[in-house]
């Protein structure tokens, strides 16, 4: 069984990885009922003996001692990550996995990227190298950060480059939540497009999650929630509302999202199904050119991971969910875009007959590249989430992913052409202006290889003529 390592950078970052260590623990705790450290578990979790000074008391079988995540927690404020030291989660971490500041990256990308990178380089390295190393066998790195902060944005990205210098054999995921339009951060377009160069250059696969979509989703579930149909219920504690039935912030009913995006993704490589699909298989199949790395994401039944009780979802009716934009974790609708290929991650008490006939009952309402029309990956776990009888995660290789691009970009160049709050970038040693105009390049270049095909995908397809032998 393969491990792999969490590094969460930023607030965000960590916040999100707060709600993602929980939700694993009470997974793992509903499946391995008797306490025995096992595969599964091993691949997020190191099980310790904490009566042993140092990495002495590591533990590789038998009984559940003390687990401790296989995480690297990063932040240039200690508001977080203090909190998660704090809270509940406490003993899942120790201060060795930790790399805090406290005067923070002042929503600049490049005190982030260039400042904080630096001088905390060494550590970071030694962080990550000290985690790999107590992998047996270790998969991949799942980068967690926000597009928008400095922290996120520049030292999240700084730290991606490193994973790629220090371990390139070693695969790496990033999930990157972007800003909505209404950010209250007023430089996050300028951290945003320079964090994109990055994540084009140094990533493996990169999922990325619209703040603006996560909204909108716990709004509809808020709607729901309040209509009172019937069989609806609020579980105890809910992230949607309190437990005196008053509204909360939205945020970590969003955090949880995202953190059940990662949770799903994980879920083949932790648990047996019939269908297993490894994470060199999402890359292998989901990524036919290296820059267009970028896969859309939908989670069903989505009302799941905000902990409401709904009356179950038809199995048909959550595979049609998958490809509704109303489910997509970016403000997107794939089916009116072109599919280079398409992941389905199945959990729960599901066929392979089900599997493959709702994929061909959906196949004529989807357009796929001509040179890739079966460009299908499927798997099915037979661990479902908790409380819920099966659930679906789509991952797709979608042009549809190019208008977010677009309106980051347009969002950047109305502040770059009034050369607004560049001076804080250009402050910091080793930011000129070249570097704000080679990142918009760059992404300009990333929207019209989308753009280059959807146009291809337009034109009528032709019968090439047989080649004709004289006699």
């Amino acid at each position: 069984m393969t491990q792999s390592v969490v590094v969460q950078v930023g607030q965000c970052g960590n916040q999100v990885g707060g709600c993602f260590w929980e939700l694993a623990l009470r997974e793992h705790a509903a499946v391995n009922q008797k306490g025995v450290y096992d595969d599964a578990i091993s691949s997020f979790f190191r099980n310790v003996d904490t009566r042993v000074v140092g990495d002495g008391g590591s533990i590789s079988k038998g009984k559940i001692r003390s687990l401790k995540a296989r995480a690297v927690l990063i932040d240039m404020e200690e508001g977080v990550v203090n909190g998660i030291l704090q809270g509940p989660l406490r003993d899942v971490f120790d201060s060795k996995q930790l790399i805090t500041d406290i005067s923070g990256s002042g929503n600049n990308w490049a005190v982030g990227h260039k400042v904080f990178g630096s001088l905390y380089r060494e550590q970071i390295l030694e962080k990550l190298r000290k985690a790999a190393e107590r992998c047996d066998c270790l998969q991949s790195f799942f980068v967690v950060h926000s597009m928008g902060g400095g922290t996120g944005s520049g030292l999240g990205t700084c730290v991606l480059k490193m994973l790629e210098d220090e371990f390139p054999e070693v695969y790496r995921f990033v999930i990157s939540v972007y800003p909505s339009q209404e950010d209250d951060v007023i430089t996050s377009p300028y951290n945003s497009v320079l964090a994109m160069r990055e994540l084009s250059e140094h990533a493996d696969c990169v999922l990325p999650v619209d703040n603006q979509s996560l909204f909108d989703i716990i709004s509809k579930i808020d709607l729901v929630v309040s209509s009172g149909k019937s069989g609806v219920t609020v579980k105890p504690k809910s992230l949607v509302t309190s437990s005196a039935g008053t509204s909360q912030k939205p945020f970590d009913a969003m955090n949880n999202i995202v953190a059940n995006l990662l949770l799903s993704l994980t879920s083949s490589a932790r648990f047996e199904g019939s269908l297993n699909m490894d994470l060199s298989d999402i890359t292998m199949n989901l990524v036919p050119f290296p820059r267009l790395h970028y896969l859309v994401s939908s989670l069903t039944p989505l009302f799941s991971v905000a902990d409401v009780n709904i009356p179950p979802r038809r199995l048909d009716q959550v595979f049609s969910d998958a490809f509704s934009k109303d489910h997509q974790l970016i403000r997107a609708d794939p089916k009116r875009s072109l599919y280079l290929a398409c992941a389905l991650m199945v959990r729960g008490n599901v066929h392979i007959s089900d599997l493959r006939r709702n994929i061909e009952r959906l196949k004529p309402s989807l357009r796929f590249v001509s040179w890739n029309q079966e460009g299908w990956k499927t798997s099915l776990c037979s661990v479902p989430p908790v409380g819920q009888p099966h659930s679906l995660l789509a991952l797709a290789n979608n042009t549809c992913v190019r208008p977010t691009f677009v309106d980051l970009r347009e969002r950047f160049l109305r502040l770059y052409r009034k050369k607004a709050h560049l001076h804080h970038y250009l402050l910091v040693d080793g930011v000129e202006e070249s570097c704000f105009e080679e990142a918009e390049a760059a992404l300009w270049t990333l929207i019209r290889e989308y753009e280059q095909l959807d146009t291809t995908a337009a034109w009528p397809a032709h019968d090439v003529p047989r080649l004709r032998v004289a006699m």
